[in-house]
């Protein structure tokens, strides 16, 4: 079985931001500039999961591999841990690194060092994260300060919240937690540039104004 699998999993519709992954996107598109990426990482394989036919198209003439996801593993009606489950499933591989196209700054400098650190370390997941310091509230409630003592917000805990950009998990270990993050998790911190995920219009509009300012001029 190969050793690590990169897998780049991609929905045909985005109920927010129409085409998001096919429009252009600075010169080229989401799909093909996490291609250009991936290709260039030490995996063994890489596999476009997706329901999108036109995606296939794309991953023949660029000699990938692909699987055409059941429709529903492609729905909202689809809970993040039946589609987490699904991926492990579908990808035959030791380690399953999932490299999502909607995080375009994420560097091939990251990719690599989270493989390095992934194969070093004592986990069977890493996870990319961003650090949160903000004041949170729930339920009328501070969750991470006292209001009576409130400190500054470079003072406040070191939060940290998954970006689920850059993902590497151990196979077996994402079957039994049905999710990305496993029992044994690494954090791997990454820039604030890099944990931008995009959701909504305006997410493509800066991530592709950082990524002209950023990756582009590399």
């Amino acid at each position: 079985m190969k050793k690590i699998v990169a897998v780049i999993p991609m929905r045909a519709g985005s109920q927010r931001v129409k085409d998001k992954n096919f429009r252009k996107f600075a010169e080229k598109s989401l799909f093909e500039y996490k291609v250009d990426l991936v290709k260039n990482l030490p995996v063994d394989d890489i596999i476009v999961n997706t329901d999108s036919e036109h995606a296939i198209e794309l991953a023949k003439s660029m000699g990938l591999k692909y699987h055409r996801r059941d429709p529903y593993f492609a729905s909202s009606e689809c809970s993040n841990s039946e589609y987490h489950e699904f991926l492990a499933r579908e990808t035959e591989a030791e380690n399953i690194l999932i490299a999502q196209v909607t995080a375009p700054l994420i560097l091939k400098e990251s990719y690599v060092r989270a493989i390095d650190t992934f194969f070093a370390e004592d986990c069977n997941s890493l996870m990319s994260v961003k650090s949160v310091k903000e004041f949170l509230w729930h339920n009328g409630k501070a969750v991470n300060y006292d209001p009576l003592n409130a400190p500054n917000s470079q003072n406040l805990p070191d939060y940290v919240a998954p970006t689920f950009g850059l993902v590497i998990a151990n196979r077996e270990a994402m079957l039994e937690a049905r999710n990305l993050i496993c029992s044994k998790p690494y954090w791997m911190k990454v820039t604030q540039a890099e944990a931008i995920d995009i959701d909504t219009d305006v997410d493509f509009d800066f991530a592709e104004f950082m990524f002209k300012k950023i990756v582009l001029k590399q």
